[in-house]
């Protein structure tokens, strides 16, 4: 197994901030890059407030390269684009050097990819995962990934500024499997409000 590389993408963070990372005259290896905008995003955060994490896996017919997959392909970094300026985006996990996840293998099965990012609400991740141009990808889910006999999608509510990973995530997506939804882990069908509101 490879151990994915959290990747912060520059919304969760004010622009400038991340442009002036960039700078040649600071020279920042990607990986300090990587820890200082994540410090950023955590003290930007205020104490209590909370964000909604989603994480989904889909199992794939073909690998990546395959031909029959070339239409996801042309599909997915648009739509990458596209939900890092997205209302209520807030992170999503990359691989290091690359702008999607579709290289992180957290299971045994290479066929088996995963998706993991933190939105401010509910409302803005439905809103871009239904109403943007994501939604003719989950049309079109069929024609690459096999259908799943459990649930391949959770969310959980986590303080605002944490990067969950794979690890956390997956353990979400056990807990809505093996008791449905909970606070704890729950679906768009069933959701539930963040600790903090009362």
């Amino acid at each position: 197994m490879n151990k994915p590389t959290p990747t912060p993408t520059d919304g969760a963070v004010h622009p400038d901030v991340a442009a002036a990372l960039d700078g040649p005259a600071l020279g920042l290896s990607p990986g300090l890059r990587t820890r200082i905008l994540d410090e950023v995003a955590g003290a930007e955060s205020r104490p209590g407030e909370y964000h909604l994490a989603q994480f989904n896996i889909a199992r794939f017919r073909k690998p990546m390269d395959h031909p029959d997959l070339a239409g996801f392909v042309e599909m997915l970094d648009p739509l990458n684009h596209q939900a890092d300026s997205a209302p209520g985006f807030v992170w999503r996990l990359t691989d290091e050097g690359s702008n999607d996840a579709t290289s992180i293998t957290h299971y045994d099965d290479p066929l088996q990819l995963l998706n993991l990012s933190v939105w401010t609400d509910v409302g803005a991740l439905r809103n871009y995962v239904y109403r943007t141009e994501h939604a003719a990808m989950v049309r079109r889910r069929d024609e690459w990934a096999e259908a799943m006999e459990s649930n391949y999608l959770v969310l959980w509510w986590v303080p605002a500024g944490h990067r969950p990973d794979v690890v956390e995530a997956d353990a979400r997506l056990e807990l809505v499997r093996a008791h449905g939804p909970t606070p704890e882990a729950f679906t768009f069908g069933t959701s539930f409000p963040p600790p903090n509101a009362g």
